[in-house]
């Protein structure tokens, strides 16, 4: 697959936003040299990126004397991106402002794709993704599986949290349960909590003390309302339902990293339906699937695409009920999606 070709109109457009950035970077380059000659900026320490918004960041610092204060930051023209989570080498300059020197190296980022045929890191050196999901609006398990696939291709580990467990009722009780009892099966942690009872609060901070977290999921689910009762001094927009789609609206504009107060820090994303997964191929959507994992490799075939092919084992492991069938399923489902994708995503490091 190729990247999406541009028309002549979108490559002028695309051009003239080009030199206007790199004329506009020229000249804080040359502001930011003229500052630094002149002593304006501190010496060299270290932070952490705690958000972004366009060309400024929010720099916490970590050490000296304004340790725990936060620094609105313009980055050097060097520095390739930065994200929520990233550490860096900063100077503080005055009135809590200051330039990002450097970044340090990343564990890890989570990536999405933009209209470009780019992969855009939007966080980073992340301990675990907690994957939210509730019974309105109605869960999908194709969804949540591309969260996990998600997850297992950049090695974060996945926890899958069941938000507002009061509007579990009759009509979707079947459902919300099974998708319960298929992540339980396969080994994923999976929290029941409720910011209307407060139920399994406990059980979630427990889980983000002394970590980096990030919630993930479609609109709607509670992602806000969760951070708001987890973090109550902190001012976060949360939006109801529409009574007509009973579907969610989308209230967080920039991913933002908050320190619990009972250790360890959460970051929360913009809301979003799917990751990047564009990118993988289809070994690695296999492997993304761990419970294939004792299988792959093993079929009749090497090239086998695991639909009518004779001696496959994914679909043996299937028939002898040790991998779901709404797993393979899916499983399917993403590869199509994978296959039909007209742009060939490129990774932005």
């Amino acid at each position: 697959m190729s990247k999406r070709k541009l028309n002549r109109r979108q490559r002028w457009r695309v051009e003239k936003i080009q030199q206007e950035r790199a004329a506009r970077i020229q000249k804080r380059e040359r502001d930011i040299s003229r500052q630094l000659t002149s002593g304006e900026f501190s010496s060299e320490q270290l932070g952490l990126v705690i958000a972004h918004y366009g060309q400024q960041l929010d720099v916490e610092a970590l050490e000296g004397e304004d340790r725990g204060k936060i620094h609105r930051c313009f980055a050097r023209a060097n520095i390739d991106s930065l994200v929520t989570g990233d550490r860096v080498v900063w100077r503080a300059g005055a009135n809590l402002t200051g330039v990002i020197e450097a970044r340090l190296e990343r564990r890890n980022s989570l990536t999405r794709p933009d209209n470009f045929g780019q992969l855009k890191p939007v966080a980073a050196n992340i301990d675990h993704i907690i994957m939210v999901f509730a019974p309105e609006p109605e869960p999908h398990q194709n969804l949540l599986d591309r969260y996990l696939v998600a997850a297992e291709t950049v090695g974060i580990p996945p926890i899958l949290l069941l938000n507002k467990t009061d509007l579990i009722n009759e009509q979707n009780r079947d459902h919300v349960e099974g998708l319960v009892a298929l992540y339980q099966k396969l080994g994923y942690p999976v929290i029941r909590a409720s910011t209307a009872t407060q139920h399994g609060l406990d059980a979630l901070l427990e889980v983000l003390a002394g970590r980096t977290s990030v919630f993930v999921g479609q609109s709607g689910v509670g992602k806000s309302s969760l951070i708001k009762m987890l973090l109550p001094d902190e001012e976060i927009r949360i939006q109801e339902l529409s009574e007509q789609t009973r579907k969610g609206t989308h209230t967080t504009t920039t991913a933002r990293l908050f320190h619990m107060p009972t250790g360890g820090d959460l970051i929360d994303s913009p809301g979003v339906r799917e990751f990047g997964l564009w990118h993988i191929d289809t070994n690695e959507l296999e492997q993304g699937f761990i419970e294939f994992g004792p299988y792959l490799g093993t079929c009749k075939f090497r090239d086998c695409r695991h639909l009518e092919e004779p001696g496959c084992a994914l679909k043996a492991a299937t028939e002898e009920g040790k991998i779901d069938p709404r797993r393979l399923a899916s499983y399917f489902m993403i590869r199509q999606s994978l296959e039909e994708q007209p742009i060939r995503y490129q990774r932005e490091s």
